[in-house]
Formats: C-alpha cells, sequence, structure tokens
C-alpha cells in the first residue's frame, strides 16, 4: 500500500514538472523560429483565444453543452465597448495622460465585463434553463439560434459594416529590446489576460462557490443532493463565461482597432476549437489551447501559409480528435473546472 501511494505520489510530481518543461521548451522554439516580434503578436492572439476559449470550456464543464452563441457575445462585447469609450469615457482616440488613461482602462473593462457578464446570464435563463431536461439537441439548436438572434441584432443597430474602434493607446508608447520594437499596448493584453486567467483559476480552486462549480461538473445529481445549488452555479458559470468574453472584447478592439458583426463567428470558430485542443471542460487546458492556436496561426503567415492558416488549425484538431480525442489536458473521466 504504501509503495503504491509513493507512485501515485512521484507520478504526481513528475506531472508537476512535466508541463511546464514542455510548454517553456515549446514557446522557445517558437521564439527562435519565429523572432520576437512575432512571438509577441501570437502571445497576444493566443492571449485573446484563450480567455474566449474558457468560456466554452466551463460551460461545458458544467452541462456538457456548447455553447456556440459565446463567440457573439465576444463580438457584442467589442461593440459595447464602442459605446463606452464614446458616450461614457467621451474618448476617441489615444489618451496621452497615464492617470486618464488607466481610469479609462479600469472603466472600460468593468463596464463591459458587468453589462456581457449581466447578456450571459440572461440567456441562460431564458434560452437554456428551460431546456435543462430537454433531449441535448435542443439547446445545441437554441444556441445556434441565440447566435443569430445577437449577429442580426447587431446589424440592424450598426449595419453590416466593419466598425472602428477608439484606441486607447497611443502608437508611440513602445520600447526598444535589441532589434525589436515592443509596444506597450501587446504588453498590457497579455498581461491582463494572463492575471484574468490566473484570478479564474483561484477562484475555481479557492472558493466556496468555485468548489460548487467543480463538483457540479463531475455531478450533478450528487452535488444537488449535497445541498449545491444547481442553478445558481450555472448562472455563476454563465457569468463568469461571458465576463471574460466582455473583457476579450475589450482587449481585441484594442488591439485591432475594428470589429463586424461577423467577428464572433470567425474568432469563436477559433477558441472553440481551442478548447477542444486543450480538453473541453478544462480551463487551462483551454488556456493552452488559445496559445497554441495563435502559433499556429502567426506562424503560418511568419513561413508564407497565411492562406492556410484556418486549414492548419482545423486540421491539426482533426488529427487531435483522431488521436487524442481528450485534448491536451482533458480526461474522458471529467475533470472539467
Amino acid at each position: 500500500m504504501a509503495t503504491a501511494t509513493g507512485t501515485v505520489r512521484t507520478e504526481r510530481v513528475r506531472g508537476q514538472f512535466f508541463l511546464p518543461a514542455v510548454i517553456t521548451g515549446f514557446l522557445a522554439l517558437m521564439l527562435g523560429l519565429l523572432g520576437f516580434e512575432q512571438f509577441l503578436n501570437a502571445m497576444t492572439l493566443g492571449a485573446i483565444y484563450a480567455l474566449i476559449a474558457l468560456g466554452y470550456t466551463m460551460v461545458y464543464g458544467i452541462i456538457e453543452l456548447i455553447n456556440f452563441a459565446h463567440g457573439d457575445v465576444f463580438m457584442v462585447a467589442t461593440f459595447v465597448s464602442i459605446a463606452v469609450s464614446t458616450t461614457l469615457l467621451g474618448q476617441t482616440g489615444a489618451v496621452l495622460d497615464i492617470p486618464t488613461l488607466i481610469i479609462s482602462l479600469i472603466a472600460l473593462f468593468t463596464v463591459t465585463i458587468v453589462v456581457m457578464a449581466l447578456v450571459g446570464a440572461l440567456i441562460e435563463r431564458l434560452a437554456y434553463r428551460p431546456l435543462r431536461n430537454a433531449p441535448k439537441l435542443a439547446p445545441l439548436i437554441t444556441a445556434i439560434g441565440v447566435s443569430f438572434i445577437l449577429q442580426n441584432i447587431i446589424q440592424f443597430f450598426v449595419g453590416p459594416y466593419i466598425t472602428n474602434v477608439p484606441q486607447l493607446f497611443s502608437t508611440q508608447w513602445a520600447f526598444t529590446l535589441g532589434e525589436s520594437r515592443v509596444p506597450l499596448l501587446n504588453l498590457f493584453v497579455i498581461g491582463s489576460a494572463l492575471f484574468l486567467m490566473v484570478v479564474l483559476q483561484l477562484f475555481i480552486s479557492r472558493t466556496k462557490t468555485g468548489r460548487a462549480m467543480r463538483t457540479t461538473a463531475m455531478d450533478r445529481d450528487a452535488s444537488s443532493l449535497m445541498g449545491v445549488d444547481i442553478n445558481r452555479t450555472i448562472m455563476i458559470t454563465f457569468l463568469i463565461g461571458s465576463g471574460l468574453a466582455g473583457a476579450a472584447g475589450v482587449i481585441h478592439g484594442l488591439y485591432y482597432g475594428n470589429t463586424t458583426f461577423t467577428l464572433g463567428f470567425q474568432s469563436g470558430l477559433k477558441a472553440f476549437t481551442a478548447a477542444v485542443l486543450g480538453g473541453i471542460g478544462n480551463t487551462a487546458g483551454a488556456a493552452l489551447g488559445g496559445f497554441l492556436i495563435a502559433f499556429v496561426e502567426v506562424g503560418a503567415a511568419a513561413f508564407g501559409f497565411g492562406r492556410w492558416g484556418g486549414a492548419i488549425v482545423f486540421s491539426l484538431l482533426v488529427v487531435f480528435l483522431i488521436f487524442r480525442p481528450t485534448g491536451l489536458l482533458g480526461s474522458s473521466t471529467g475533470d472539467r473546472a
């Protein structure tokens, strides 16, 4: 018995060191192949994909629903961020005053995250909760319907055009590292995304609500018998996932400077692919999958295969589904949240 316990502990220790070592090696390889500027671009894009993918994987982990409307929640967030910047903050261009920029960013993130969290909770309450005990195909079709509803609402009010997003960061804010130019915007995007991921992981692992989410993901009926409010837990999951999509929408607008009503389908599909690659239902896996997808896309463009970037990404998905259908960190039994 002692030998078996020691073996399990040894395997855990190996696992704790193996994954960070693999990630470090992969990042070092990408840095060498792409160069620093392209590496930074990949990390920035990966941060956006990772935040969106977390929403997909959290909802699936709790209720085993592929929420195809989640990408469009992210898309709506980009337009909400425009409204907050122009109407609430009165900002239409770069903010050169640092204190004003900090206050503007805090307000922009806070309002957009709260609005999108409420939108996600409303979608869960009106569209998904009534179908909680229905056949699995019903909520899946409903999710697609909600996706089209969100797209058409934005198209009706804004139009089918590409819309510019106010750029709060000045393009002059950058520093030189060797021969590479490092924009502060890239560092802000990566840093803010990583911060949100760490906060999410701490919330899931160290709070009562987070423990309720994990137990619900493992066995909903048993959790209910233990006193967990299932409806409340699922609602909070949608709140958090949609809030993260709101943050991703703000970041996307700041970085790319434009948006359109079809953005949710394009980015959402890649983020969903990231969640599957990482292990659908596993938050750490979703984040890793987001960065992996970004490095594949940026790498393809860097080596002259930019047009084939999407095909390469989805080919990678097919390969994973064939040889490792549970993804990088997923498991067949569902260690989800």
